[in-house]
């Protein structure tokens, strides 16, 4: 072989490579909503540019183009709008209070922090003057960030989440491998399946409030009223795609179990679950949508401080900033919604082989 020919040969061995690795990304990319890269590398990696071109338009130019014409429209009505609070606010206002609850959350650090160092202070001053017994460690109670309320919100609807993927894949595995389960499970699921989270509520706090009596315990009333809300609401997406994965098992498999004599928990786990774990995991993605967006009403009423409670405080508050914030709430639900989903895409292309998308 020629020098240039072996020089052609590893460029195109180079390249093979590279997309190689590329198409290898793409499937991550698309998982993390991040197809677009796809088309980019392969354009820089010299592959068909003109096409990967009309590819970049279509997964990032057209998403991109709506969204700027979603602001213009939303900047050109917004201020024919008016409201007891006043206009409704634009995108230029709405921003300007994402940097001011930013700010807030700096300032109510500044506040723990010093709270933090005035009490060591003096705890310090106590013990160099031998007085222990003055010695004091108190939690700084202050006002909760717009931060600490997203955290609050979020590990209230995995609390949530949990407890109802505990009770609705077993039951659901029970529903899809017996006749007699799915027939005891198939009214109550009819039943309660359409029920709404304002009708749940009522019930959930006054048997929280009569069950769990302690006030130290290691949850808040309001964090279990809206957790087990939470609960109540989303565990019918994973049942009922659980029963639907398990009964849709190949018929073959079955009665290769049945030859093999397998007992029940390995027939589970070793045909059940990696059969259905796609529908599963359908059923999960769905169940945990369902139960962030059941979240926030539970949160308003149960005032649980995470965002249903700051959308609630400043409807509550009418401030001239109050529209503009609840706004920001807005969108802050819908992103952590849409990442809540990613990752639970993310977990399910890592556990099973379906292609879909």
């Amino acid at each position: 072989m020629t020098a240039i020919g072996s020089h052609t040969y590893d460029a195109e061995a180079r390249r093979a490579r590279s997309f190689a690795r590329i198409n290898k990304a793409d499937a991550w990319f698309r998982v993390l909503g991040l197809a677009w890269l796809t088309p980019i590398l392969k354009a820089a990696a010299g592959d068909n540019p003109k096409a990967q071109i009309g590819e970049i338009w279509r997964l990032l130019g057209v998403p991109l183009a709506a969204i700027a014409a979603f602001l213009m429209l939303w900047a050109s009505l917004a201020p024919q709008v008016q409201t007891s609070l006043g206009a409704i606010p634009g995108p230029v206002e709405v921003w300007e209070q994402v940097g001011e609850l930013r700010q807030d959350a700096i300032r109510e650090g500044e506040k723990e922090i010093a709270f933090y160092e005035r009490q060591e202070a003096r705890n310090v001053e106590h013990i160099s003057n031998g007085d222990t017994d003055k010695v004091r460690n108190r939690v700084y109670t202050g006002k909760p960030t717009y931060y600490d309320q997203i955290w609050t919100s979020i590990k209230t609807v995995f609390f949530g989440f949990l407890i109802a993927s505990v009770v609705a894949i077993p039951l659901g595995i029970a529903a899809g491998l017996s006749v007699t389960a799915n027939a005891a499970l198939n009214p109550l699921i009819q039943v309660f399946k359409p029920v709404s989270p304002l009708a749940w509520l009522p019930i959930v706090t006054m048997v929280v409030s009569a069950v769990y009596t302690t006030n130290d315990g290691m949850f808040s009333k309001s964090f279990l009223i809206s957790a087990i809300t939470v609960t109540l609401c989303s565990l019918w997406p994973t049942l009922i795609n659980t029963a639907l994965g398990v009964s849709s098992i190949d018929k073959d498999l079955v009665s290769v179990s049945r030859v093999l004599k397998m007992n029940t928990y390995t027939k589970i786990t070793k045909l059940v679950l990696p059969s259905a774990l796609p529908l599963i995991f359908t059923g999960l993605r769905l169940s945990l949508g369902v139960g962030w967006m059941v979240l926030i009403a539970a949160e308003m009423l149960a005032q649980n401080p995470g965002l249903g409670k700051f959308v609630w405080d400043e409807f509550q508050n009418g401030s001239s900033q109050s529209l503009a914030r609840i706004m920001v709430a807005v969108f802050t639900i819908g992103v952590i919604g849409f990442l809540l989903d990613r990752v639970m895409y993310a977990l399910q292309s890592m556990f099973t082989f379906s292609n879909n998308r």
